[in-house]
């Protein structure tokens, strides 16, 4: 019994050996922006401010273990790296989201990089106060709407797995009330690195 236990950690343990040979994670940082339609008046004549401008800095990661590398999946937050202002309220979008990602190989040193998947924007409206509950104190109010998005990119790998990756997603937002628009476009470039990239 002891040896066939052994033997199946054995087993065990040499699959994921060889299975690490056969996958790719890739983790990057990035500094973006964000486009959006113009600010806008409701219908009661009340100013709805655009989501745009500023610039969005985050990190992102996938990993990748299908059909040779080219599929898995990935997450990614990117957050406005300053305070803005409807009106005299402070404000920072955040963006979270979940992708399932196909990379395929363009070439040597090229990748291409497409993904679709689900989120959330975080909006952090900043209080001159704090509230405190049993585990933290924080300077803020959040709402939170579901995000659904789609977007692209192409990694240049420029040394090894070191690679650049301009890039660009688009983001529907669900109920984005506290804006002129229901969804934004952001767009900027990356710089990561591939662990298992050949």
């Amino acid at each position: 019994m002891k040896n066939r236990t052994l033997a199946a950690v054995g087993a065990v343990l040499l699959w994921a050996s060889v299975g690490a040979w056969a996958q790719q994670v890739d983790l990057a940082f990035g500094v973006n922006a964000i486009s959006s339609p113009s600010a806008t008046l409701s219908s009661s004549g009340v100013p709805v401010a655009s989501l745009g401008g500023g610039a969005f800095v985050g990190f992102s990661g996938d990993y990748l273990f299908l059909f040779d590398r080219q599929f898995g999946v990935g997450a990614e937050v990117f957050w406005r790296a300053s305070r803005a202002n409807v009106g005299v309220q402070p404000y920072r979008p955040v963006f979270y989201n979940f992708n399932g990602v196909w990379a395929p190989r363009l070439g040597a040193h090229l990748s291409a990089e497409l993904m679709a998947g689900i989120g959330a924007e975080n909006l952090r409206f900043y209080t001159p106060f704090e509230t405190c509950s049993f585990t933290s104190c924080t300077n803020y109010v959040s709402s939170n709407h579901f995000v659904g998005d789609f977007g692209g990119g192409l990694r240049f790998y420029v040394h090894g797995g070191l690679f650049v990756r301009p890039e660009a997603k688009l983001y529907l937002v669900r109920n984005n009330v506290e804006f002129s628009s229901n969804h934004a476009t952001r767009y900027g470039v990356s710089l990561g690195y591939s662990f298992g990239h050949e």
